[in-house]
């Protein structure tokens, strides 16, 4: 695998289906692109099948936004006058936050005239641009009194009220409007007072009313509940779930029946204030003893598992014990409730939990990032909330689907009621679109043609009156048929398609791209999407507990995350193009990366530098740096004059990266690939330069550093220097060797060495190893963990500071370490704590420390800790051994640089007790027999050295 290709995968993530900017990327002007005779190949104007815009992107000219459509135009004077015409011309709607424009209005639809989203096909629906706010593209007319700029700023009061209009901010009419749209029985009433987000005073509680819902009705011992039937709750202080558990209990039976539990969430919060307060709740004129209180049932579910809403009133006439009353833990705990009750305004009463999981993520996006969408796109996230729960959990299932077609006639969900409805309303609300056979292209005929079985196939062929047999296989028909297509024999194919396969629909390109930013920006990376939900649900994945503490924004504007996304969009086709060998276009990538580096860019908070990872710069130079390990590995080429100009390139890339990012970890590796490629190209004396200039930076580190200082070494002999550098003595010190044979079991070159251990069976140099120490070779015990050993020690013994209270670091519950781990800020920010604990560690603490970590957090994910690899006794007993000084040696060079020590460990750590808690460890390095070290090895070996420790290195030799 090339080198970063790993980090671009998990950069990437789910590939998205629908890439806005991928036509302008494809036209870009090539630099790297050129055949075996180094000539410039001609550009192919790819056209994506989703995208009808006709946008240009070139580095060399200057571009600006529309002030009308919000859209990048060229800068050039005739483009943006004949552009600003056409826009005009169609209506389309300006930015809500420009005044006028050329003293003219635009006309906002009315308020009282329903607006239709319905969307036939893909090209009937917004352009989607990096700047036009994916509004809609109907036409509107101007007034005739287009010229009144006092009609303007009332179209734009209009407008902004018709974008920004609030949530109904009343639990009880959220139930009744949800429970309508679900055709439920429900009562309509209008109560005293009801929760909200003001706090209220013990004295005002009498009258108010709690709405919530009965939850966990598959323990109920009545499974049908009627309208208006009275209930009671009742506290469950014995529930071994949870002691907090308020059970909910049917008042109209007489053997007091169970119906289910409120919501654990608003439990914890009740249950104190019942028991210590006395709080009491009645329906009218109904009370019981302070320990059960009456309700009634709001809405009748419409089956026996549905959540179902009820309201219960508070009264506090017979209320409190005036001596033990705490007034501020009353008032916390009542906020809490209110908090408890106003989160649930989002969710519809019958809600599942991935339904749930879905509007959690979407609302969190709606809340802290508002500033980087537009009106539009914050009015189409928030419509989800008041779409049908069938239109909820089909739009959910099929965006976790692969897709992108679905056949509405095969899709079956038992939670789904009414899926052809649900698919209606999808469609109208612009989440899904149709397949239309009058604007069908080839991509979408090949999607098409996949959905179909073998057997329709052929009935298709048939109908066609086309050869087929039995032994075509799926591909030859699809590519049969689109043929047939393509050449115009058969233009009746698409009816004949949907004849065979009903109606097809997709998730619309609009909703993908907005879910999927809005899983960006909720996740912060690519690595998890809503399935890390269902695995906290499941208890797969526990997630450790810290503050999120935000002060900075980690896109300053809306321009950063567009920019953000476009360069996403050029780390996914670069990945796919990998995935197919498409030279071409990894070569395209690399110039479009290439021409968006610029020096010294910065786009996100100067004092926050860990945000750098989250900017279109830092992508862009992934993509250039992973072009570097592409264009080296070209010298494969059988023609020399392709071979030298692929390394050309290299150079020129890898100088461009260094000459822009001044301030990265990354800057070793690049220095020490340039100085190699130099080499390869015949300037010796040049590459002796470059390493030695890299030895300067503060950035060149570990590895990097050490392989810089052994080609000084070795390129810097007399005459080109006669000076022997300081650092000679140091890095060619001896590192002990030991040698052991052992009987190969394969002698193929580029696989890994396997050989026959003590007992016969097949084993790995490492546990021949193993085996050679733990017998002739002193007694030693061990365990072969590479770098998994060191990093689950380094996460157990500074858990506290780890996920320490530190502003910007902690964005989502969804985080196993903090934004800046592996950065310079990491030690920076926490250079008093993390020293404290490293005192400790040296005094000899480190043992007692893990055994408290381990036991209170064992199961919890953190970044490097591996709780099932290696058992507590085994990290003890490395612990013990290692030794406190050495212990903190080590934690602290991890505390610093995380990214550039967190690999290239020894592959053995080897320990034995001289006494009950003492010891001595050793470090083993172990190499086949064609192995050697590698420089990050080299440079591991030497640094444990510094720090006191026992290495060596373990030669496996063939018998």
């Amino acid at each position: 695998m090339l080198k970063g290709r790993e980090s671009l995968v998990r950069l990437v993530g789910k590939r998205r289906r629908f890439l806005p900017n991928r036509l302008a990327i494809l036209e870009s002007t090539l630099n790297l692109c050129s055949d075996d005779h180094c000539n410039p190949l001609p550009v192919e104007k790819n056209l994506d099948p989703y995208d009808d815009r006709d946008i240009e992107s070139s580095s060399s000219r200057k571009y600006v936004t529309c002030p009308v459509c919000s859209c990048r135009v060229n800068g050039e004077d005739s483009t943006i006058n004949s552009h600003l015409d056409e826009c005009l011309s169609r209506g389309t709607k300006r930015k809500l936050t420009q005044s006028t424009l050329l003293q003219l209005n635009f006309y906002s639809r009315s308020k009282d005239q329903p607006q239709s989203h319905v969307l036939k096909s893909e090209k009937k629906e917004s352009s989607v641009g990096p700047g036009d706010g994916l509004m809609p593209s109907t036409v509107h007319k101007l007034p005739k009194d287009a010229s009144c700029i006092e009609n303007d700023e009332i179209i734009c009061e209009s407008l902004v009220e018709c974008a920004m209009r609030p949530q109904k901010d009343c639990l009880f009419d959220a139930l009744n409007h949800c429970e309508r749209t679900n055709g439920a029985s429900e009562i309509c009433c209008s109560p005293k007072n009801k929760t909200s987000g003001m706090l209220v005073a013990r004295d005002d509680l009498s009258g108010l009313i709690l709405q919530t819902f009965i939850v966990g009705r598959k323990f109920s011992d009545e499974k049908e509940l009627n309208l208006g039937e009275r209930i009671s709750l009742e506290r469950d202080p014995t529930n071994v779930k949870d002691p907090n558990a308020i059970k909910v209990i049917s008042a109209d039976s007489e053997c007091c029946k169970m119906l289910g539990y409120l919501p654990r969430e608003l439990t914890k919060f009740l249950s104190p204030l019942i028991e210590k307060y006395c709080l009491s709740f009645k329906r009218e004129k109904m009370f019981l003893d302070s320990h059960i209180f009456q309700g009634l049932v709001t809405t009748a579910p419409r089956s026996s598992v549905d959540v179902v809403p009820i309201e219960v009133m508070c009264d506090n006439n017979k209320l409190f014990h005036e001596n033990n009353f705490d007034d501020e833990e009353f008032k916390s705990l009542w906020t809490s409730i209110q908090k408890a009750i106003d989160s649930t305004k989002n969710f519809t009463p019958n809600a599942l939990k991935y339904q749930k999981n879905f509007s959690v993520l979407i609302q969190e996006v709606l809340q802290s990032y508002s500033h980087l969408l537009s009106g539009d796109e914050k009015h189409f996230l928030d419509v989800f909330s008041s779409l049908s729960d069938d239109s909820q959990r089909l739009f959910i299932r099929l965006y976790l689907r692969k897709g992108p077609w679905f056949r509405m006639s095969c899709t079956s969900y038992k939670e789904v009621l009414d899926p052809k409805r649900a698919a209606e309303e999808l469609s109208e609300a612009g989440y899904l679109c149709c397949f239309d056979t009058t604007e069908a292209d080839n991509t979408d005929m090949i999607q098409i043609l996949n959905i179909l079985t073998v057997s329709e196939l052929r009935e298709v062929m048939r109908m066609l009156k086309k050869n087929c047999n039995s032994s075509m296989r799926k591909d030859d028909l699809v590519a049969s048929l689109l043929s047939a297509y393509e050449d115009g024999s058969c233009p009746l194919l698409p009816d004949l398609i949907l004849g065979i396969a009903g109606i097809c629909a997709r998730i619309s390109s609009k909703a993908e791209l907005l879910i999927w930013r809005a899983e960006r920006l909720f996740f912060l990376n690519g690595e998890q999407d809503l399935s890390a939900f269902l695995l906290v649900d499941m208890g797969v994945v526990k997630y450790p507990t810290y503050s999120c503490i935000v002060s900075d924004q980690i896109f300053l504007d809306r321009n950063d995350l567009l920019a953000y996304e476009e360069a996403m969009e050029v780390a996914q086709l670069i990945d796919q193009a990998l995935d197919e060998k498409d030279d071409k276009m990894i070569l395209r990538c690399v110039s479009v990366a290439d021409s968006h580096v610029q020096p010294n860019q910065c786009t996100t908070s100067e004092s926050v530098p860990f945000f750098s990872c989250f900017s279109a710069s830092w992508i862009y130079s992934k993509v250039v740096s992973l072009g570097v390990s592409f264009l080296e590995r070209e010298n494969r080429a059988k023609k020399e004059r392709v071979f030298l100009s692929r390394y050309n390139d290299a150079v020129l890339l890898l100088k461009r990266l260094l000459n822009c990012y001044t301030r990265d970890g990354r800057r070793g590796y690049w220095t020490l690939r340039l100085s190699i490629d130099l080499e390869h190209l015949g300037y010796p004396s040049e590459s002796l330069l470059v390493a030695e200039h890299g030895l300067l930076d503060p950035w060149v580190r570990a590895g990097s550093r050490m392989g810089l200082q052994r080609r000084i070494l070795r390129l810097g002999k007399p005459p080109r220097r006669w000076k022997i550098p300081s650092f000679a003595e140091s890095i060619n010190r001896k590192i002990t060797e030991v040698r052991i044979q052992g009987r190969p079991l394969n002698r193929e070159t580029g696989m890994k060495s396997r050989f026959y251990g003590e007992s016969g069976e097949q084993c790995s140099v490492e546990q021949l190893a193993l085996e050679y120490y733990s017998g002739e070779g002193g007694g030693w015990q061990g365990v072969h963990s590479e770098s998994g050993i060191w990093l689950t020690i380094f996460g157990l013994l500074l858990w506290d500071v780890i996920f320490s209270d530190v502003p910007n670091v902690f964005r989502t519950k969804f985080q196993t370490a903090p934004l800046d781990f592996g950065t310079d800020s990491f030690y920076i920010l926490r250079q008093n704590s993390i020293e404290s604990q490293l005192q400790k560690i040296q005094d000899g603490m480190g043992e007692e420390i893990l055994i408290t970590s381990w036991e209170s957090h064992k199961g919890t994910s953190c970044n490097g800790v591996n709780w099932d690899r290696h058992s507590l006794a085994e990290l003890r007993a490395a612990v013990t051994c290692i030794g406190g000084p050495c212990m903190a040696s080590l934690c602290r060079h991890l505390a610093q640089d995380y990214r550039s020590w967190s690999s290239g460990m020894p592959d053995l750590l080897l320990w034995r007790f001289n006494s009950e808690y003492s010891g001595e460890a050793k470090l083993v390095e172990v190499k086949g027999p064609k192995d050697r070290l590698s420089e990050q090895q080299r440079a591991w070996m030497l640094l444990l050295m510094d720090c006191g420790f026992i290495t060596e290195v373990c030669k496996i030799t063939p018998c």
